[in-house]
């Protein structure tokens, strides 16, 4: 993690704009808005920009609202997160926490959650520029996911817990445990209706990185350990498997087909990986180097810092420390396209839910400690078909097995 990284402490809200969110509603005027953006883009022959205002520290997560493009959640290191209105390219909202935030979310298009250094778990009400301090946990809160098919908000902490959360209403059920030694110290721990915490999961590492696919929650922890849950009934783990890469999580995404999940690694490499556990399916699985690059015949191994899946072709988009991003079709196991190199590090990525913009935070992660680096910036692209549509032959390169890497058979031409 970002140990080296300074923390500043900025100014408090900015500007209250009551009905902020408000006009994501009116969606033909949403959808005017961001097709004058591209329109204009296009006359000037560009399909990316540079967001303005970006955070004063390193920049942790990007996510763009569930029901548009037009609205981007930003969280950073300079205690804050920020909404964006990204057609008209400014920042229309911001609040923060009294330490670095590591992750934000949305609930609705109306309500974000965000956690990070200071333990705490904060639901914001973008309307009415409101907040509530909902929760917590005993140590930085390292992920915030929401998952809409049960309906709560899933939380991962470095004090070795994953709890959910009821976005609606505060309630106090009662506290279940049941604990289960599983894999030498690992233990689970159910606690419902807490301080509008409905589950605590206690495990026996640190929480890096967590997904939802459907109703299960794909969790990936200190010690190469990736668990399977089941939103539904928190008592038990559906399964506990060990990372097929050799070196620590950086990233786990599911598929958008709720069939599987992708994983990266510090050492420059991904997995494709599947949740059904029968061993025809577990064939399919395989894992791939990439972000890495020679230099004087030296290759240089970069992490793999953020992945995000494509909702509408279930293809993905990996960052790395080496400031590329790539889009890779998994079911025919080859690279679509590769974008220009980014100032930085890729700390963040997100795609729209439509999928045509794709979020890119360069930001630098300390890779080679306290160093003169770029400046940090989020870029807004449009993204066409042609660089995240699976090939319809099918044709497969036969080069995706762990020791080997994908080779590109098109490679976007965008600078």
């Amino acid at each position: 993690m970002r140990n080296a990284r300074r923390l500043k402490h900025g100014a408090g809200n900015a500007g209250n704009d009551a009905g902020i969110v408000g006009r994501i509603r009116k969606r033909s005027s949403t959808f005017g808005n961001t097709r004058r953006l591209w329109e204009r883009l296009s006359m000037t022959g560009s399909n990316e920009f540079k967001l303005n205002q970006t955070p004063d520290d390193g920049i942790s997560s990007v996510k763009f609202s569930p029901n548009t493009s037009q609205f981007l959640l930003v969280s950073s290191w300079d205690t804050t997160v920020r909404l964006y209105d990204v057609p008209a390219n400014s920042m229309r909202l911001k609040y923060q926490h009294s330490g670095a935030v590591l992750d934000c979310a949305f609930y609705d298009p109306t309500h974000a959650w965000s956690g990070g250094l200071d333990q705490q778990l904060k639901m914001h009400d973008l309307n009415t520029d409101q907040e509530n301090l909902v929760g917590g946990h005993d140590a930085p809160i390292r992920c915030v996911e929401y998952c809409p098919e049960v309906n709560v908000m899933v939380t991962g902490s470095w004090d070795q817990t994953v709890k959910l959360w009821d976005p609606r209403t505060p309630c106090n059920a009662g506290t279940f445990s049941q604990p289960e030694k599983v894999a030498g110290a690992l233990f689970c721990t159910v606690v419902i209706g807490i301080d509008t915490c409905l589950k605590t999961v206690l495990f026996s590492c640190k929480v890096y990185t967590l997904s939802v696919s459907g109703d299960r929650l794909i969790v990936g922890t200190a010690g190469r350990r990736v668990l399977v849950w089941d939103l539904r009934n928190m008592g038990y783990v559906q399964q506990r498997r060990e990372s097929s890469l050799k070196y620590q999580t950086r990233c786990i995404r599911a598929f958008p087909n709720k069939q599987g999940y992708v994983l990266s690694s510090i050492e420059g490499r991904v997995a494709v990986e599947y949740l059904d556990p029968s061993p025809e399916i577990q064939k399919k699985k395989y894992a791939f180097k990439c972000h890495r690059l020679k230099e004087n015949n030296i290759e240089q191994i970069y992490p793999v810092n953020a992945i995000s899946f494509h909702n509408v072709h279930n293809t993905f988009a990996t960052g790395g420390s080496d400031g590329f991003v790539n889009i890779w079709d998994p079911f025919n196991k080859k690279r679509l396209c590769q974008f220009h190199r980014y100032p930085t590090s890729i700390a963040s990525l997100a795609f729209s839910n439509d999928g045509t913009t794709l979020a890119i935070a360069s930001s630098y992660m300390y890779e080679m400690d306290d160093i003169e680096h770029p400046e940090d910036g989020i870029y807004i692209r449009q993204v066409t078909d042609a660089e995240t549509k699976p090939n319809e032959d099918n044709w497969d390169c036969g080069l995706c097995l762990s020791e080997q890497e994908i080779k590109p058979t098109r490679v976007s031409s965008c600078k």
